[in-house]
């Protein structure tokens, strides 16, 4: 077996450079079980960033499933196949009422993209809203799309299609306070004003109903439903990213834009639906499936195949039948309620929905300066403590938190223990 060392060199070697890994001290993690990753060294981490394994790292049900389908058939959607058509019916049976067609992929950015290329073919238009921070996916087609990354170092800037709505952060964005929902639906409307001055049409609003990489943002009261009502009047659809939300991780609701009063025309899932494995889908009305229909065949080699199929369909019954929503409710608002508690200087704000937390970090409470370089060494210290977090938002001075959904008080005790050791000896 290769070292730690002969591993990196290898990388080095073999693999992008622009490629990351997390950590000042990258990790060699070996083995997950549950909410715990297990390095080279047999060193138990907590695990409170990785929501991609929803229901927790190898859940034996999950290995199950695949195992089982894997042993049998494994094929593309071309054949009449079971597993995907009961798959589907389960899967929109959670969604709202007309939410009832799925084009199943393999991740969440071809989930996006696709979604992108249904809303440009039905509206004839690629004028596409968004917001600031947000971040879709890495085709090149949402880079375009994505504040996050066009914004950001290597970036070049939105191509004139793309119009970019403030941040709508009530605590450090450009309106703050509990009454600037009014001004960030204002920009919604002046830049569909803006797009009908240039005889355009307005395609799609794509948006997390709370978002991630923008910095954990809970978007202001009715933003979201103003602003859907403001893109469905101009002619365009809305479509809901719900890659990193949803699945019962807001705890009060199965999906992100439920919390905002909202349902979208097209819904984007992946990253936990599959528990890690590549499994992704689009899901929306039977109107806009068959106005999709236009001749251009829309297939996927591996998207939806039987054994995707199958385990997102253990992923479902493992989130009810081991009540994971309730417990990321109850858990998360115990967490939340502990981290309120803390008292110290570096912390602006604690803001997020069940499994699904932000903490950010300021350096004066007058100016609300991002305290970045504390965040990252946090990041660190949490690290060199057996916890595992990660920093986000467009200044990487938010300390994100969105654990397995079996996530437990034990592991949420733990987690503030540890960060108020930290925060205390160091700051």
């Amino acid at each position: 077996m290769l070292n730690r060392e002969e591993i990196i060199d290898l990388r080095k070697n073999h693999l992008s450079p622009s490629l990351s890994m997390s950590y000042n001290s990258p990790l060699h993690i070996v083995k997950g079980n549950g909410q715990y990753l297990f390095d080279s060294d047999g060193k138990r981490y907590l695990d409170a960033v990785n929501n991609i394994q929803h229901v927790g790292h190898c859940h034996p049900k999950i290995v199950e499933a695949a195992e089982k389908q894997f042993k049998n058939l494994n094929t593309n959607t071309r054949y009449i196949d079971q597993t995907i058509v009961e798959y589907a019916k389960v899967l929109t049976n959670k969604l709202p009422e007309g939410l009832d067609v799925c084009f199943f992929t393999n991740s969440g950015s071809e989930a996006n993209d696709l979604a992108l290329r249904i809303a440009r073919t039905i509206t004839h238009s690629k004028e596409t809203v968004v917001l600031d921070a947000g971040y879709h996916g890495n085709l090149s087609s949402l880079v375009e799309i994505s504040p996050y990354k066009h914004d950001g170092p290597g970036g070049v800037g939105a191509p004139d299609f793309v119009h970019t709505i403030s941040r709508p952060d009530k605590f450090r964005g450009k309106y703050r306070g509990h009454k600037c929902v009014d001004d960030y639906v204002n920009e919604v409307s002046s830049v569909i004003e803006n797009i009908k001055l240039k005889k355009r049409t307005v395609s799609a609003f794509i948006v997390e109903s709370l978002m991630g990489c923008g910095g954990q943002i809970v978007l202001p009261e009715n933003f979201l439903k103003k602003s859907f009502e403001l893109i469905s009047n101009a002619g365009g659809l809305n479509i809901a990213d719900e890659v990193q939300i949803g699945f019962g991780r807001m705890g009060s609701h199965y999906w992100g834009f439920e919390t905002c009063d909202v349902i979208p025309d097209i819904v984007t899932v992946g990253k936990s639906m599959g528990n890690g494995h590549p499994l992704a889908a689009v899901i929306t009305t039977t109107e806009i499936a068959n106005k999709f229909n236009n001749g251009m065949e829309y297939f996927n080699s591996f998207g939806g195949n039987p054994v995707s199929c199958a385990i997102g369909n253990a992923v479902l019954n493992v989130i009810e039948n081991e009540r994971l929503q309730n417990n990321a409710f109850e858990v998360g608002n115990y967490l939340i309620k502990k981290l309120n508690q803390i008292e110290h200087h570096l912390i602006g704000e604690v803001r997020g929905s069940g499994l699904f937390i932000g903490i950010e970090l300021i350096k004066d409470k007058k100016l609300l300066s991002p305290a970045t370089m504390e965040a990252k060494a946090i990041e660190n210290f949490m690290k060199d403590h057996g916890i595992l977090i990660s920093t986000d938002g467009p200044d990487h001075n938010v300390l994100k938190i969105k654990p397995p959904m079996v996530f437990n008080h034990e592991n949420a005790d733990e987690l503030v223990y540890n960060l108020l050791s930290i925060l205390n000896k160091n700051y």
